[in-house]
C-alpha cells in the first residue's frame, strides 16, 4: 500500500512540475514567441530563474549517482572540488565572460567565435559540441538517472529495468523540451532546483542519524585503512564523530592520502601527485579548465545566462547559483562517504552479480583486470580470472593468499599478455563494490520506511534528471539549428527554425538514449570520471581561443579554428600514448598523465600555437564585435560584493577540509 502510495505521489509530482513549465512557457496568447522565445525564454528571466536553473540543470544523477559513487570509492571529499572551485569559477563568468555575451546578442557559444574567427570556426566548434553533449553528458544523464530508478525499485516492473528506464527519462525530457523550450525549463528548474537541495538535506539527515544508531561492530570494517579508530572509540562517539573516525586516515598528525586500494582518508582535499583522477597539480591550472568551460562556454548552462533580462540579473543568478554550489557537496559528497559506511555489503552485492556474468560472457581473447576487493569477496571468482589469464598468457600461476598480491598478479598477466599478443583486448573489469549504486542504495535503505519523505525526495532527484536532460537538449537543438541548420538553408523564417529545432530534440533524445545503456560498464571506471574526461577533447581547445578573442584583439582569425582543431589531437595523442610512434617520441608516460593534467598540457599548447601565430601574421586592424542594445547592460553593485563573499567561504571551506 505504501509503495502504491508512494508512486502516486511521486507521478503526480512529475508530471504537475513538467505541466507546470509547458503552461508557464506560453505567452498571453498561448503561442510561442519565436526563436527568442523558444531558445532563450524571450531574454526575459530574472536573477532568481537564472540561478535556480543553473543549479538545476547542473545538479542532477551525475552528481547524485556519479559524484556520490566517486566519493563512496576513493576520491572522499576532493571530489567536492568540481562543486567548490565551480562557485569561484561562476563569480568570475558573472563579471568577465557574461558581459561580452550579453554585449553582442549572441544565441549560441559557437555564433561568437563567428564574429570574432569567422564562420570555419563556429561550424568547428557547433560539431563538436553537439557531439559530445549529445554521446557523452546526454547519455550519461540519462543512464545515471536511470539508474538510480532502477537501484531504487529494484525488482518492480519497468522502472527496475535499466534500459526501461533510459526510455521513460529520455521521452519525459523530450516531451517538455519540445513543447515549452528554454523556458519551460526554466520554470520547472525553480521547482526542481530548490526540491533537489530540500531533498538532499533530507538524505543526508537521514544517512547521519542512522550512521549514529549503527553498532560499532559493523561500522569498523568500512574504515579507510589508516584510520586508527577502535570499536571503543565508535561506541563513544556521535554522529559526526564516527564520520571523522571511520573516514579521516590521519596517522598521528600525518595526514595519509587515500588511494586507488581504498587506503588513506576520504575527508581531505588534497592528493598526491601520482593520483590519475585529482591530483594536488590538477587544483592549479587543470581543474579550472573544465570549470570555467563548463560555466563559461557550455551551451546548456550558459544559455540559461543569455536568456537574462538584464546584464544584472544575470549576474545576480550567476552569483547566488555560485552560493548554492558551496553547498552541494554536503548533500552529495558526504551521503556517498556515508553510503559505503552504512551500507557496503549492498554495493558488493549489486557488483557481485555483474561480475559473475561479466567473467562468463567474456570472450576467448579478452583478459580480465580486478580489484582487490575481488579477491577478498569472491575468491572463487578471481581464481577463475586468474586462470584465464594465465591460459592466455601461455604461462603457469599460482593463486596467490594476499588479496593485494592476488589482484596485482591477475593485472600483471593481463598486461603481459597484452604486450605480446596485439589480438588480444583487455576485457572486462570486475569491481567489489558497485560505486555507482551508492547514492541509490543510500536512498532506498533510509526511505523504505518513510514514504512521506521518498515521494518527495524521489521527485526532487528525478526532476533534476529531466531538468538536466531536457536542458541538454533544448541546447544542443538550438546549436543545431542556429548555427548548421539555419546557415545551411539560409531560413530566417522564426517558425520554421523553432519547428527545425523541435524536430532536432527528438533526433538527439533517440541518440542518447539507445547509446545509455553502455555506460553500465565497470571497465570504463565511473560515470562522473567519463563525463569529465571525455570533456577533454573540447574543453582546453576551446576554453584557450576564447581567452585568445577576448584579450588578444589582434590574434588571426584561423587560430579560432586551428586551436579548436589542436586541442583535439594533442588529447588523443597524450590519452592514447601506447602506439609505436609516440613511445618513440619518448611519450611513453603519457597515459599514466591525470587527465586533468592533460587538460592544462593541451591548454597551454593551444594557447603557445595562437601566441606565435599571433606574432607572426597579426590582424591590423581588430576585429568589431556587434553591439545588442535591446538589453541593459549596467552591472550589478551587489552581485560583485556578494561574488566576493562566496571566493572568500569557498577559501574557508577549503582550509576546512584540507
Amino acid at each position: 500500500m505504501n509503495t502504491l502510495l508512494e508512486l502516486s505521489l511521486f507521478s503526480v509530482a512529475v508530471v504537475g512540475v513538467i505541466a507546470f513549465g509547458i503552461w508557464k512557457a506560453r505567452d498571453e496568447s498561448g503561442q510561442d514567441t519565436g526563436t527568442s522565445g523558444y531558445f532563450l525564454a524571450g531574454r526575459g528571466l530574472t536573477w532568481w530563474l537564472v540561478g535556480f536553473s543553473l543549479i538545476a540543470a547542473n545538479i542532477s544523477t551525475e552528481q547524485f549517482v556519479g559524484m556520490s559513487g566517486s566519493a563512496a570509492n576513493w576520491l572522499g571529499m576532493a571530489v567536492a572540488s568540481y562543486e567548490w572551485m565551480a562557485a569561484v569559477t561562476l563569480v568570475l563568468v558573472a563579471f568577465f565572460f557574461l558581459p561580452r555575451f550579453l554585449r553582442t546578442g549572441i544565441y549560441t557559444i559557437p555564433e561568437f567565435l563567428e564574429y570574432r574567427f569567422g564562420l570555419s570556426a563556429r561550424l568547428v566548434m557547433a560539431l563538436l559540441t553537439i557531439f559530445v553533449l549529445v554521446v557523452v553528458p546526454t547519455a550519461s544523464v540519462i543512464f545515471s538517472g536511470a539508474k538510480f530508478i532502477s537501484g531504487y525499485y529494484a525488482g518492480t516492473p519497468i522502472l527496475g529495468d535499466l534500459v526501461a528506464g533510459c526510455w521513460l527519462i529520455g521521452i519525459l525530457s523530450a516531451a517538455y523540451v519540445f513543447a515549452g523550450g528554454l523556458k519551460a525549463c526554466a520554470w520547472t528548474d525553480l521547482i526542481w532546483g530548490a526540491g533537489l537541495i530540500a531533498g538532499g538535506a533530507v538524505v543526508m539527515w537521514l544517512a547521519m542519524d542512522t550512521l549514529r544508531e549503527t553498532p560499532a561492530e559493523t561500522l569498523i570494517a568500512t574504515k579507510v585503512a589508516n584510520s586508527q579508530a577502535t570499536i571503543e572509540d565508535l561506541q563513544n562517539a556521535n554522529a559526526l564523530d564516527r564520520l571523522i573516525l571511520l573516514n579521516d586516515g590521519r596517522n598521528g598528525e600525518a595526514v595519509v592520502q587515500n588511494g586507488p586500494n581504498g587506503s588513506g582518508g576520504k575527508l581531505h582535499m588534497v592528493r598526491p601527485l601520482e593520483d590519475t583522477d585529482i591530483p594536488w597539480s590538477a587544483l592549479l591550472l587543470g581543474l579550472w579548465i573544465p570549470n570555467f568551460f563548463y560555466w563559461g562556454l557550455n551551451q546548456y548552462i550558459v544559455q540559461r545566462t543569455l536568456g537574462s533580462k538584464s546584464l544584472a540579473e544575470g549576474q545576480l543568478g550567476i552569483v547566488f547559483a555560485a552560493f548554492l554550489k558551496l553547498i552541494i557537496p554536503f548533500v552529495v559528497v558526504i551521503p556517498g562517504i556515508l553510503a559505503f559506511n552504512l551500507f557496503s555489503g549492498d554495493l558488493h552485492e549489486s557488483a557481485a552479480q555483474k561480475n559473475i556474468s561479466a567473467l562468463e560472457s567474456s570472450k576467448p581473447n579478452e583478459t580480465i583486470v580486478v580489484d582487490e576487493a575481488v579477491v577478498s569477496k569472491q575468491p572463487e571468482l578471481a581464481l577463475k580470472a586468474l586462470q584465464k589469464n594465465a591460459a592466455i598468457a601461455g604461462v603457469a600461476a599460482a593463486p596467490l593468499a594476499e588479496p593485494i598480491a592476488m589482484a596485482n598478479k591477475i593485472n600483471e598477466l593481463s598486461a603481459t599478455a597484452l604486450a605480446a599478443n596485439k589480438t588480444l583486448v583487455e576485457g572486462p573489469h570486475l569491481v567489489g563494490y558497485d560505486y555507482d549504486s551508492a547514492f541509490p542504495v543510500l536512498v532506498r535503505n533510509l526511505l523504505r520506511d518513510h514514504w512521506y519523505l521518498s515521494w518527495f525526495v524521489l521527485a526532487a532527484l528525478f526532476g533534476a534528471v529531466v531538468s538536466s536532460l531536457a536542458s541538454m537538449l533544448n541546447s544542443a537543438s538550438t546549436i543545431a539549428t542556429m548555427d548548421l541548420y539555419a546557415k545551411a538553408t539560409k531560413i530566417t523564417d522564426e517558425v520554421k527554425l523553432v519547428k527545425a529545432g523541435r524536430y532536432f530534440v527528438v533526433l538527439f533524445v533517440l541518440v542518447a538514449i539507445l547509446v545509455a545503456p553502455h555506460f553500465d560498464n565497470p571497465k570504463l571506471g565511473g560515470i562522473f570520471k567519463i563525463i569529465q574526461e571525455f570533456q577533454g577533447f573540447v574543453s582546453p581547445g576551446i576554453l584557450a581561443i576564447f581567452l585568445i578573442g577576448f584579450f588578444v584583439p589582434r590574434a588571426p582569425r584561423y587560430v579560432g579554428t586551428l586551436g579548436i582543431l589542436l586541442n583535439v589531437v594533442a588529447y588523443g595523442v597524450l590519452k592514447w600514448g601506447g602506439s609505436d610512434a609516440i613511445v618513440s617520441a619518448g611519450l611513453w608516460f603519457a597515459p599514466t598523465i591525470s587527465f586533468l593534467d592533460r587538460m592544462a598540457i593541451c591548454f597551454l599548447l593551444v594557447l603557445l600555437a595562437s601566441g606565435i601565430a599571433t606574432l607572426l601574421t597579426p590582424l591590423r586592424e581588430p576585429i568589431k564585435l556587434p553591439v545588442n542594445s535591446a538589453i541593459s547592460l549596467e552591472p550589478s553593485r551587489f552581485a560583485a560584493i556578494a561574488g566576493v563573499g562566496v571566493i572568500i567561504l569557498t577559501g574557508v571551506l577549503y582550509l576546512a577540509f584540507w
